[in-house]
């Protein structure tokens, strides 16, 4: 059976009032033994738990996993999910190490760019909710930068919706810009927000990191 598929139940979280020390953060490739964790927070980042949606949320949760687990199998090239490992403890438990966020990065097609057919993506930032807005997210994405510099790319590219404050504030604080606003149907018929996409340059003081493949 699936490990990532279960009944519909209440949330409950081994992290309450989870501080993390940043210090201690470990950011590593994700390896298999981390796939139902990292299910679980794609799952419960992504996706609500409220109404109807309660009893459809462990199928989407097996989804996210199987697709996980296929990308982790088979990738090759410019593709890597990170996990972000951090101590914690309980009374009268010895401290332990659990995973507490994620992000992947992998090639797209270029569209807008003929020249540049392909281009490093970010994609499925999330953090546990009760690890949230403590750092733990940019640390993710200055692994991505680094990692991206190590294979000779000198931009980054990430999708935010319009409506998500939190993230927009993180990402232009790290130095990500708007390269532009897309909207699609569902934008006008269902009035969904439209997604921004976001841009960062790697080089730095005339540097550069490579360019490209």
């Amino acid at each position: 059976m699936n490990p990532c598929f279960s009944s519909p139940k209440q949330y409950q979280s081994e992290f309450t009032n989870l501080t993390v020390d940043l210090s201690r953060l470990i950011v590593r490739q994700a390896r298999d033994q981390d796939l139902a964790s990292l299910a679980d927070i794609l799952a419960d980042s992504f996706h609500s738990r409220e109404g109807i949606m309660r009893w459809t949320y462990p199928f989407l949760r097996m989804g996210i996993y199987e697709d996980l687990r296929h990308r982790l199998r088979f990738a090759s090239g410019y593709y890597v999910c990170l996990a972000a490992i951090a101590p914690f403890s309980t009374a009268g438990e010895q401290p332990k190490a659990s995973l507490v966020g994620t992000v992947e990065m992998g090639l797209r097609f270029n569209y807008w760019q003929p020249q540049d057919s392909q281009y490093l993506y970010i994609s499925n930032l999330a953090v546990r909710r009760e690890c949230r807005r403590q750092g733990v997210a940019a640390q993710l994405l200055t692994a991505c930068e680094r990692m991206a510099i190590d294979w000779g790319f000198s931009e980054l590219y990430l999708h935010v919706l319009e409506n998500n404050y939190k993230a927009r504030r993180l990402y232009f604080k790290l130095g990500y810009r708007l390269q532009r606003v897309e909207g699609s149907w569902t934008t006008w018929l269902l009035k969904q927000p439209r997604r921004m996409l976001l841009r960062k340059s790697l080089v730095k003081d005339g540097t550069d990191a490579g360019g490209g493949i």
